[in-house]
């Protein structure tokens, strides 16, 4: 198919009204978000670009995303997936589930993510609860080997962590050896590393989206007090739970203290605020990356994996491998 037809489509997707257009033998029927072919096999297509209406002012990606749409060679019904955060997004319906080839085409594009989405998807302007794991989650970096790092066993505490990740040692006990390991370093290193903490990017604009329709939102760690109580003031999260670290003057102890924040407390805190916040049926989300968030994955309506270790990936309902949080609302539906 020439690139001008390839072009057109978009074209039409962006700037026209008219309902339908043909592009050789292939149909495109034009649907609303809120009325979709319901007996149809239903995906959305994120991309990281934003739409301008202007195709000569477009990407790489977006080109190749009108290449594939053309190469499917099947009637589609298509239409634009609006949300905050000003990602592009093109669902479309199927007569016919797209083969695993053909969703393997868009693999090699590295800011291109394909989605299919289930008619008992969350309603994204329905009040719900979006759990999250903090580490390499809501956050870029894992906070205890940060701290090792910053008092000097690093390379000790990163092993055991990696080990924990993949589901290989019980939490807890990996978690108490780990910080033993802090033993004697100077509590300042936790404010240092407050003060420069890596937002995962998108969180920002993925938690407004979300307040902005009446989400509670929730962080539930493994990791420490200090950290998620910064996010949950950055952000005016609903909540936050983590481990508590012991100091005294002014020296890490080696221990913490109190309920520790495993896998089956991030569990429970997806039912608990469920049923503190009343939050109803179907609209229960969570989001993590490693092994210790499965029973929180389990536990929600709609469990979903981001850039995860394969333990968690498996048992998620979705995956996102490649692109960021801004992609979370555009995996729920409008009604």
């Amino acid at each position: 198919m020439e690139s001008s037809s390839q072009s057109a489509v978009f074209t039409w997707l962006t700037t026209e009204s008219s309902m339908s257009f043909i592009a050789g033998k292939q149909r495109f029927s034009r649907h609303s978000e809120t009325a979709y072919p319901h007996d149809f096999s239903r995906y959305r297509v994120i991309c990281l670009a934003k739409v301008d209406g202007d195709l000569s002012q477009q990407n790489q990606d977006i080109q190749a995303l009108c290449n594939w749409l053309i190469g499917l060679g099947v009637d589609l019904s298509l239409t634009l997936i609006e949300r905050q955060c000003q990602l592009l997004c093109i669902e479309l319906c199927t007569a016919s589930a797209l083969s695993s080839e053909q969703l393997a085409q868009l693999d090699s594009l590295a800011t291109i993510e394909i989605f299919e989405i289930l008619a008992d998807a969350p309603v994204i302007n329905i009040p719900g609860l979006l759990v999250m794991d903090m580490d390499s989650t809501a956050i870029e970096i894992e906070c205890i080997d940060e701290l090792a790092a910053m008092a000097g066993v690093g390379a000790a505490v990163a092993e055991v962590t990696e080990l924990a990740m993949q589901g290989e040692l019980d939490f807890e006990q990996s978690l108490r050896a780990r910080v033993a390991k802090l033993e004697g370093a100077d509590a300042q290193i936790i404010d240092t590393l407050c003060a420069k903490l890596p937002l995962m990017p998108g969180l920002s604009e993925m938690i407004a989206e979300l307040k902005s329709h009446g989400w509670r939102t929730v962080v539930a760690s493994g990791g420490f007090t200090p950290f998620v109580d910064h996010l949950k003031q950055l952000l005016s999260l609903d909540s936050a739970f983590a481990n508590k670290l012991d100091i005294a003057e002014g020296k890490l102890l080696g221990t913490v203290s109190g309920q520790v924040v495993d896998a089956q407390f991030k569990a429970d805190t997806v039912a608990n605020c469920a049923e503190q916040w009343q939050i109803a049926a179907g609209q229960k989300v969570a989001i993590g990356d490693g092994a210790n968030d499965i029973p929180m994955i389990e536990t929600a309506d709609f469990g979903i994996a981001y850039h995860a270790k394969p333990k968690l990936a498996q048992a998620a309902d979705t995956q996102i491998d490649k692109l960021n949080l801004k992609v979370l609302p555009y995996l729920f539906q409008l009604k």
